[in-house]
């Protein structure tokens, strides 16, 4: 029996074809702004075209597609604009969310973890482990905030902006060590919601996120990177 046949008969196909798709956008063959077309796929893959569906869905849920009614899913692509406009954004959604966590002493030990773990991955030369950790980070302070309409937005914008991330990074072959400054960075952000320093917290992230934005797209496409 063929191997996607044996998965389909437990339910895994979709992961499967999910991880083979994934991979093709990681090294290239899917590149950024492209359709996928399902039954292109389907019959490279010798799969069902519903069994592509569902592995796009499952990209889609992890932010490497968009996907539109009515309309056939992209690859993920952002533009310099886009990602200046977006970290602006961050900064004003995660530097209320400092400032709201702040009022409330919360329990910082997944933030905390994350951080340690990036140290971790930085340390290692492991830049997709830093990049997942590094995505935690900051939707563990949004989560923090108590404010479900943060965590909600927080995660739309987040999810996607992290997978074009590492698009980039797979994409340029950079190392870890642009991290290093950030690294200290999201510990402060920690400390100063520790603090209770709300308001300090807040501008803190802004300006942050500011200086992530003036250097990221040149990086990425220098072969280093600030994913903030």
């Amino acid at each position: 029996m063929p191997a996607h046949s044996a998965l389909t008969g437990n339910g895994l196909v979709k992961h499967d074809l999910a991880d083979r798709l994934r991979t093709e956008i990681m090294n290239g063959s899917l590149p950024r702004g492209v359709r996928i077309v399902e039954g292109k796929w389907a019959k490279k893959f010798g799969v069902a075209q519903g069994s592509i569906r569902e592995a796009i869905n499952i990209l889609a849920l992890e932010g490497f597609v968009n996907k539109e009614s009515g309309r056939s899913a992209r690859v993920v692509h952002l533009t310099e604009t886009d990602v200046a406009q977006l970290y602006e954004l961050r900064g004003t959604l995660e530097g209320l969310a400092a400032r709201l966590a702040a009022q409330v002493r919360p329990d910082l030990s997944k933030i905390q973890f994350a951080v340690d773990s990036m140290r971790h991955a930085a340390n290692e030369g492991n830049c997709e482990a830093l990049l997942q950790h590094d995505l935690q980070f900051h939707l563990g302070l949004c989560e923090l905030s108590g404010n479900p309409f943060i965590v909600e937005q927080s995660r739309r914008l987040l999810v996607p902006f992290f997978a074009f991330v590492r698009m980039r990074v797979a994409a340029s072959g950079q190392t870890t060590s642009p991290w290093d400054k950030d690294l200290e960075a999201h510990q402060r952000i920690i400390d100063l919601v520790r603090e209770a320093e709300g308001e300090v917290a807040e501008q803190y992230v802004k300006k942050a996120m500011a200086r992530f934005a003036k250097t990221a797209y040149d990086n990425w496409e220098n072969r280093t990177s600030h994913a903030g």
